[in-house]
Order: structure tokens, then sequence, then C-alpha cells
């Protein structure tokens, strides 16, 4: 993926808000999400991994999405939702991804 990603992948924040296409992710949460006698038995990480392009670069966002959908898959992440948005002022592209995956908690 590095090949298709050559503005980097980073977390929360780019590095260079100028380089395209870029990879930024970030959790949405980490939370309890299943109770039991008063007790949580099971908690949810949710995950955003947002592509950015611009015109120039908008051919790779499908080839990098796949990839992200692919390793998220296969780490046990299933994808819940995912919208394309344009930034008008920036003349950015933004696909936004995000992921879910649940855990049961180990008995004490």
């Amino acid at each position: 993926m590095d090949e298709l990603v050559t503005g980097g992948i980073h977390n929360l924040t780019a590095n260079d808000v100028n380089a395209f296409p870029r990879v930024v992710f970030y959790e949405l949460k980490d939370a309890d999400a299943g109770y039991a006698d008063n007790k949580a038995y099971c908690f949810e990480v949710r995950f955003q991994i947002s592509i950015f392009t611009q015109a120039a670069t908008r051919k790779f966002e499908k080839p990098i999405a796949n990839e992200i959908d692919k390793l998220m898959r296969s780490i046990g992440y299933g994808r819940y939702d995912s919208q394309p948005l344009y930034e008008e002022d920036t003349k950015v592209y933004h696909k936004a991804m995000r992921y879910v995956k649940g855990y049961f908690r180990e008995e004490e």
C-alpha cells in the first residue's frame, strides 16, 4: 500500500497537509458494549480511516480503499459506514470509512 499512499499514513493528523493521496486514521470509540448482571461482558473498538485525495490523485482512492478494507477485515473488523465527501474550500476529496470490532472480556 505504500506505493499507493505517497502522502503517508498518519494517526490523527497528517505531517504534510499538501501531500496526496494520504490516509489518516484514529480511534472513534473503545467502550463497553454489552452487560449481564450489571457487568460488562463485551466491548467494541471503532476506527475511522480517511483517504484524502485531490483531482490529480483521485484515481488512487478506490485501490487504497480496497487495500484498507482487505486489511481491516483480515484482523476481524467490519465496515459499518463509508462516506464520500468533498471539501469545497480546499478542493479535497475525503473518503471516510468506519470499522468496528467486538471483543468479549476475559473472566476475572
